[in-house]
Parts: C-alpha cells; structure tokens; sequence
C-alpha cells in the first residue's frame, strides 16, 4: 500500500538483506520473494522495520494453507518467505514480526470478511532458530509436514 516510490526505496532495501550462511536452505533471495508477492493477489507482503530501518520481509498469504501442510487453505493465512537480516539477528526481533505477522492477519481478516482464524507455517526441522522464535511467538507444532522442498517441516499454528 505504497506509493512507487516508497515502493523503490523499500524494494532497494530489500535488495541489500543478507541471509546468514546457515540459513540459505530454508529462505529465497528476499527480493525476488517480495516481487512475486507484489504480483499476486492472494499475498500481501511486508517490509519488518526496526528504528525505521528494513530489517526483513515476511509474506501473509490468503488461499494457501495447505502449501505448509495445514488440512485446508482457507482457515488460516499463510505466513511465508519471512527472514531477518543476517545483520539484525539475534536480537528478538524475529520474534516480534512473527507476533506482528498474526496481529496483521488478524486486521486483514476482518477487512476483508475471511473467515481466518489464525496464521500458519512451516519451519523446517533443521533451523532451531527459527522453531524456537516461532515457539516464542506463540506459535504451536501442530505435527510434521513431508511437503517441503528441503526436507521435514514442521506445522506451526497461532490462531488470532
């Protein structure tokens, strides 16, 4: 809900984040997953700030559920390409966006009349950062998911 050229800086932001090395297996290139966000209907994608800074993306997605292993697509929005800067890690504020990410599904959801009543996502097994911010967030492991392009995921589930 930007003008271009907020858009621009944003997106020129975006350009600049960095995955740690460890992380590569888990997330995209932050920019081309903000691209295809900006292009498809179902997504509503987010630039994290921190002290006004970019210091991450995340992508909330109606109308896809099952892509994190979730038994239907329209009980939960989906939470998606969602990564911190490598520089601004460790310092909780995965943590914060992931609790943010549900607020602002739930904002969406009455906007738009859905009938939401949480956020999903998948997290894979071998990314205990990211399991363990999840689990901070208040987000519950709802079992194991096979789906996942690099390995098992697990389910997580925060309702509104």
């Amino acid at each position: 809900m930007l003008d271009d050229d907020a858009r621009a800086i944003q997106l020129g932001t975006v350009a600049e984040m960095a995955l740690a090395a460890d992380q590569t297996d888990f997330v995209g290139d932050p920019l081309r997953m903000m691209l295809i966000s900006l292009e498809e209907e179902s997504r509503s994608p987010y630039v994290i700030e921190a002290n006004g800074e970019g210091v991450g993306v995340l992508t909330l997605q109606w109308g896809a559920a099952r892509l994190a292993g979730w038994p239907d697509d329209d009980s939960a929005w989906l939470l998606r390409g969602f990564l911190i800067d490598s520089k601004s890690q460790g310092r909780g504020l995965g943590v914060l966006a992931a609790k943010a990410a549900v607020e602002e599904a739930r904002k969406l959801t009455a906007r738009q009349g859905g009938g939401q009543a949480g956020v999903v996502l998948s997290v894979n097994e071998r990314n205990p950062a990211g399991l363990a911010a999840y689990a901070k967030a208040g987000f519950v492991d709802c079992g194991r998911y096979l789906g996942g392009n690099s390995g098992p995921q697990r389910i997580m589930y925060k309702a509104f």
